[in-house]
């Protein structure tokens, strides 16, 4: 038998494609999804190229298969190197990130499908039963899940439409072919300002070269009907669209706002989808039926076929930085694929990043800007709370009289408050008053964080918990423990206190641990059945609820700490997104930030509005330190279960680590989570001339040194955080 050597890549952390033999009866090239042997398993692998030949034939294996789908385009697999050699990932660590559903390639199982049937659909319908009919009227089958999605109602509506007739039932031999979101149906009326934009981004799509956008707006300024311009037009060509979303509770609003603009709903990817949702709209965008996707930062790495346009929405939002396996940024690497790939990106936000304004200002990104609220709506007015002069009226409380007073007259008016805490839990820190001990977490360096709701102590960052004790483990002494400082569920204790006729609803992912009880929240807000709203940043950006004008963040100061290079910009980012949430409609907002630090430059720039100066002063600081944007981070983190070989190996690294006058590095030093998950870490920082290749340099050096197998040494390009 005729067979061809080609070379194949492994979704495994390896940095070289392995000769494989390809039987004459079997068509690949380069990007064909295939089936191969390795070890004693059968695994999905990519053609990456022609066989290096340099393995005995009768050691090479053949292929086994190839899967029915259209090779992974040519820019796809140059932007998959491109961020393994960037990101010092193996090359089969980031080909993963794209074959994430190993199930979508093989061929879809037979479903059951629904389409109108014969019956009277006239007489006696429910208000479901008539949605679910004006939705099926277009003939194109669905599944029960997806028409009960589409209609918001139960799937026992559809089995009894299908019962009495009016739904006739197919068989499918694959999923329902995906419904093209219809580009020719009129959007919002756009203002003067908007429209600007909104064509100025429309003629980036139109030209099909590559253009980066930064469409900076206030909070309420309709951004998002702005570039949906855009993506009518990249629609419009047949090109495929990627919107990016730091956080998947953003997506509840985004999906109504997108059926009403477009007349159905977009591919949607993020972890909190089944198996089986996410092989549907992988399969849909190798497959080019899906045209326009709504995901978290791994969609990125969607096998798509023809990607024409990227918006990174809340640019500036941390999610996008992928912390564990392969580490990337989202939004950097998102600007290098529209690069190869020669389309257009929009970056948006209402607080860039200091990276993405300079980029900006310096002329290297489109500056689109919206300083207004869209239909009238002003912005709210933010004061500053002297937590040192206006005090709680108790040490157990933490609200502050003022806000107190501003939450009474917002409840008399018939509109809603919202107090903004970003820590989960009953406390963040537990103690006993007696003997002082600390409850730690035994496998990280952390705290453990009481939880009323579960009566445990938690650790926020591995799933250690243990019973919350009746008596000080450490000294015996009964009724001793304290909670110190407040989390969101000790905020709704003290409401409930001050406000017992309050209709009040707690916003964190431990109340909101599915997809439908946040969807379900969400609906119970923005339908006025909400006074008080008590949320982390899971309610901070993104959503719109018409009746929340009076906004209180309990502890403004919460995250200045620490040493972090972008500590006050993120501050600022995060309470600049929360006090947008405030009169969004013709109601004025207004915002009270609670400090200990009224003075400090950051709480000044929100009460005032001077965004731009407050970054101009950020990046003066960040020049005369030579610190990013001015120069460029690497993160080492050494880690491993025996102390002493850290120690060493974190040692012997910085025993030969790159010293001159372009390329420095500090370390090693205890890291500042210094155990996590039961490894103890040690870290080094390496800063480097924006001209230097830094990747070089720490390959060179890492590769030097000769260390246990035990030990993990990570490398973090572009570091965004430092624990």
């Amino acid at each position: 038998m005729l067979m061809n050597i080609k070379s194949i890549l492994t979704p495994y952390p390896i940095d070289k494609a392995y000769d494989y033999a390809v039987p004459d009866y079997i068509q690949a090239v380069e990007g064909d999804y295939v089936c191969v042997p390795l070890g004693t398993r059968e695994i999905p692998a990519l053609v990456w190229g022609e066989g290096a030949g340099d393995v005995k034939p009768e050691k090479i294996k053949p292929v086994i298969a190839k899967y029915n789908l259209p090779p992974l385009p040519a820019v796809h697999r140059k932007f998959l190197k491109w961020v393994a050699d960037y990101t010092m990932t193996p090359l089969g660590s980031v080909l993963k990130l794209t074959l994430s559903v190993p199930k979508a390639l093989e061929p879809p199982s037979t479903i059951t499908g629904y389409v109108m049937g014969e019956a009277d659909i006239r007489k006696g319908l429910s208000p479901a039963g008539q949605r679910v009919v004006e939705i099926a009227k277009d003939g194109l089958p669905r599944r029960a899940s997806e028409l009960a999605v589409e209609a918001e109602c139960s799937t026992g509506v559809i089995k009894t439409l299908f019962n009495k007739g009016v739904l006739k039932s197919i068989q499918l031999q694959t999923p329902p072919p995906c419904r093209v979101p219809d580009y020719s149906r009129a959007g919002a009326l756009l203002s003067g300002p908007q429209k600007e934009c909104a064509d100025t981004l429309v003629g980036m799509v139109s030209a099909n070269k590559y253009a980066t956008a930064l469409l900076d707006g206030v909070t309420g300024a309709g951004k998002t009907e702005v570039y949906f311009e855009a993506v009518a037009q990249a629609l419009k060509q047949n090109k495929q669209v990627l919107v990016l979303l730091p956080e998947i509770a953003l997506s509840n609003a985004f999906l109504k706002r997108f059926k009403s603009r477009f007349g159905c709903a977009p591919a949607l990817w993020h972890s909190s989808l089944s198996v089986a949702k996410r092989k549907t709209t992988w399969r849909g965008v190798a497959e080019g039926q899906s045209k326009v996707v709504i995901g978290a930062r791994s969609a990125l790495f969607l096998p798509y076929q023809d990607l024409g346009l990227i918006i990174v929405d809340e640019e500036h939002d941390p999610a996008y930085k992928q912390e564990e396996g392969a580490i990337y940024n989202a939004r950097d690497m998102a600007v290098v694929r529209s690069y190869l790939g020669q389309f257009p990106i929009v970056m948006v936000s209402a607080t860039p990043s200091l990276e993405t304004m300079q980029n900006a200002w310096a002329g290297r990104y489109t500056h689109l800007t919206l300083p207004m609220r869209h239909g009238g709506a002003s912005l709210p007015d933010i004061h500053l709370i002297d937590l040192k002069k206006d005090k709680p009226e108790s040490r157990q409380y933490f609200i502050a009289p003022t806000l107190n007073k501003a939450i009474t007259e917002t409840m008399e008016k018939g509109q809603q408050s919202l107090l903004f805490l970003n820590r989960r839990g009953y406390a963040p820190l537990t103690l006993c008053r007696h003997c002082g001990h600390r409850f730690q977490c035994p496998r990280c360096t952390a705290w453990l964080i009481e939880h009323r709701r579960t009566g445990k102590l938690h650790c926020h960052h591995c799933d250690y918990y243990m019973k919350m004790p009746d008596i000080c483990p450490e000294c015996s002494e009964p009724d001793s423990l304290a909670a110190c400082g407040p989390g969101v569920e000790r905020i709704l204790e003290e409401v409930k206190e001050t406000f017992p006729e309050a209709r009040v609803s707690v916003l964190s992912s431990d109340t909101a641990t599915t997809h439908e009880d946040l969807k379900t929240k969400l609906n119970e807000i923005q339908s006025g059945e909400v006074d008080i709203i008590i949320g982390t940043q899971i309610i901070a950006k993104g959503h719109h609820f018409p009746k929340l004008t009076c906004v209180g963040v309990v502890d403004a100061d919460l995250g200045l700490t620490g040493g972090d290079l972008r500590a006050t910009e993120r501050v600022y980012q995060l309470l600049h997104q929360v006090a947008g949430r405030a009169g969004r409609e013709k109601d004025q907002g207004i915002v009270y930030l609670q400090t200990f630090t009224p003075e400090a430059r950051v709480m000044q720039a929100l009460a005032s509005g001077a965004r731009d100066d407050f970054l101009e002063v950020e990046l003066e600081e960040r020049e005369i330190a030579d610190m990013p944007p001015f120069s460029r981070l690497a993160g080492i983190i050494v880690s491993g279960r025996d102390e002493k070989e850290v120690e060493m190996a974190a040692r012997a690294l910085g025993q030969c680590a790159p010293q001159s006058e372009e390329i420095q590095t500090l370390g090693p030093a205890e890291a500042p989570m210094y155990r996590l998950r039961g490894k103890f870490r040690r870290r080094l920082l390496v800063r480097a001339a924006k001209n230097i290749d830094i990747q070089k340099a720490l390959k060179h050096w890492v590769k030097s040194v000769k260390l246990s197998s035990k030990i993990r040494v990570q490398i973090d390009i572009d570091p965004q955080s430092f624990y």
